[in-house]
């Protein structure tokens, strides 16, 4: 059986950063979840501070180079994706939003990616669904159901009878994505029976 590969976007800026804690958590939920279905999976995690110069040169010449350019291969190249940004000005940071203007428009079009973002309150939660969920339906990927949201105050709170703690959050949006990458259809597969299975696994999650 094919191994799946999962690559994981951060775009925050502080050493340590709670977008790269969220980042980590995810990649670890998928991990765990298709290990629960006997699927191997190769995981990276990419900073993209470590590649900030490299990505404004690559949008000023139009070459990136072999780092930058590796990071790229392996986002198109991946079975699923989970991109995490910190919120800055209501939306995504441009760090985060110069990377992917760098993706060919084509590339992420049926690919899982499992959206999230991190800030210092939670008022600026709906910048998921305002920023980051059109961006991707844009590109033209199948971004799962649940997105994850973390402020200061939810990485110690488990939630309550009232609302869904971090972790259950990270669980419920891991597992979707990793059910959708399990599901996706093998590189070589029949066009005919290609997407059958990775249709109903999508159906599934979004009349959960």
């Amino acid at each position: 059986m094919e191994q799946l590969k999962l690559v994981a976007i951060s775009a925050g800026l502080s050493s340590p950063s709670s977008t790269r804690l969220l980042a980590d958590r995810l990649a670890e939920a998928v991990r765990g979840e298709l290990a629960e279905q006997d699927r191997k999976v190769e995981v990276e995690v990419v900073e993209l501070r470590d590649l900030a110069v490299a990505i404004a040169n690559n949008l000023v010449t139009g070459f990136p180079p072999p780092a930058l350019g590796a990071v790229i291969d392996a986002v198109t190249d991946s079975d699923g994706v989970i991109a995490v940004t910190p919120v800055f000005t209501a939306s995504y940071s441009g760090l985060f939003k110069s990377f992917f203007d760098l993706i060919d428009p084509n590339a992420l079009t049926g690919k899982p990616v499992l959206i999230a973002a991190t800030g210092g309150t939670a008022r600026h939660s709906l910048v998921l669904d305002h920023a980051l969920r059109p961006l991707f339906t844009y590109l033209r990927a199948v971004v799962v159901p649940t997105a994850v949201y973390a402020a200061s105050e939810d990485w110690g709170s488990g939630g309550d009878e009232y609302t869904e703690g971090l972790p259950a959050r990270i669980r419920r949006a891991g597992g979707e994505l990793a059910r959708l990458m399990a599901a996706r259809p093998a590189r070589e597969a029949d066009e005919a029976d290609e997407v059958t299975d990775f249709e109903r696994q999508l159906a599934d999650l979004r009349f959960d």
